[in-house]
């Protein structure tokens, strides 16, 4: 997959992106790891090098300390920059028990549907320690702002961005519709998809 592009390299490149970082408090106290999902590019990132770059620059910050997780998906896309459900239970699956047992929440702004539909069906199954009861979708940054430290917490511009269009195609907040302009109106409140969509946000 990126055997083109050396270890170092790689090291290099996601300390450059930022793509892991210790950034802010949540609004109780809690240190945040935040993740920019856009710009993991599995084309160029090995799973191996992702995880050996947690161990040695994040988990020391982290171990033995209350912590909370910021995961930002915005802007992810299969096949670019999104490895799968088996590299990023990996990754979870290595980190330390005295890290793993400290996390607090999760916070994951702009599920997409396919990430919602998925986490709601195997999440629970696939990650050990109960994590699936620590996940929070945000849909908008404005929500963000109820569980994390606004003054404290720098996001992408993209991030904004996206937020933006949100305003002009609401029903992406409730997984209604895909990424692609299509549809204006909200099925009745009746209606089985909005009841099923409305379930998998909760």
């Amino acid at each position: 997959m990126c055997s083109y592009i050396s270890e170092s390299d790689q090291e290099q490149l996601i300390e450059k992106l930022e793509i892991f970082k210790i950034h802010g408090k949540d609004i109780r106290g809690h240190k945040i790891l935040r993740i920019i999902g856009k710009f993991f590019n599995v084309r160029i990132l090995s799973v191996e090098v992702v995880k050996k770059y947690l161990e040695e620059k994040m988990y020391p910050m982290l171990r033995g300390k209350a912590f909370s997780v910021l995961y930002v998906h915005t802007g992810v896309q299969r096949n670019e920059n999104y490895g799968g459900i088996s590299a990023l239970r990996s990754i979870y699956e290595s980190i330390p028990m005295d890290v793993k047992d400290h996390l607090q929440s999760v916070y994951f702004i702009h599920p997409g549907l396919q990430a919602r539909l998925f986490l709601a069906t195997f999440g629970r199954f696939l990650f050990s320690g109960g994590l699936y009861g620590k996940l929070r979708f945000v849909n908008r940054v404005d929500y963000l702002w109820e569980h994390v430290r606004r003054s404290e917490v720098e996001l992408p511009e993209f991030v904004y961005d996206h937020d933006e269009d949100l305003e002009y195609r609401p029903m992406m907040d409730y997984g209604l519709e895909s990424d692609h302009l299509r549809v204006y109106a909200a099925p009745a409140l009746d209606s089985p998809v909005s009841m099923y969509s409305m379930r998998c946000i909760l």
